[in-house]
């Protein structure tokens, strides 16, 4: 069975948030990082080159396939940030109504930038998310 490319790693999340070329993004960044060690109570992590990861949990598919991946996380991209709430959005209808503008990939949430959104929405779908992700993956 094949090993996921992006792992946690020990480069500095500091530094690479410090080369975020965009300086609203960069902001932005900052306040994410906030937003997602508040919601995890865990320090973030670099996984792979781009994206900042908190917390860990262990899945297994049916078809054996398994490995470790972050809680939560996000990744400021050139056009957009990233945000991976790893729960999906099914149940969260009502709070991405409320978000302001966004898109939604299966497990991504992609915003421009925060001043689009209401912060403290998201701030509650990332707590809901995590605290999904904790119920259903529950650390062993």
């Amino acid at each position: 069975m094949s090993k996921l490319k992006t792992q946690p790693n020990a480069r500095e999340v500091a530094h690479f948030l410090e080369q975020v070329e965009d300086e609203q993004q960069r902001a932005d960044s900052s306040t994410i990082l906030q937003m997602m060690e508040t919601a995890t109570g865990e320090k973030a992590k670099m996984w792979g080159k781009s994206i900042v990861g908190f917390g860990q949990y262990h899945y297994k598919y049916d078809s054996g396939r398994e490995g470790d991946w972050f809680i939560t996380g996000f990744a400021p991209r050139k056009r957009q940030l990233s945000l991976y709430i790893m729960s999906g959005f099914d149940q969260y209808e009502a709070l991405l109504q409320k978000l302001g503008k966004h898109k939604t990939g299966k497990s991504c949430l992609y915003i421009k930038r925060l001043d689009d959104i209401d912060k403290s929405v998201l701030r509650t779908l990332i707590e809901q998310s995590v605290q999904y992700m904790r119920e259903k993956y529950p650390a062993q």
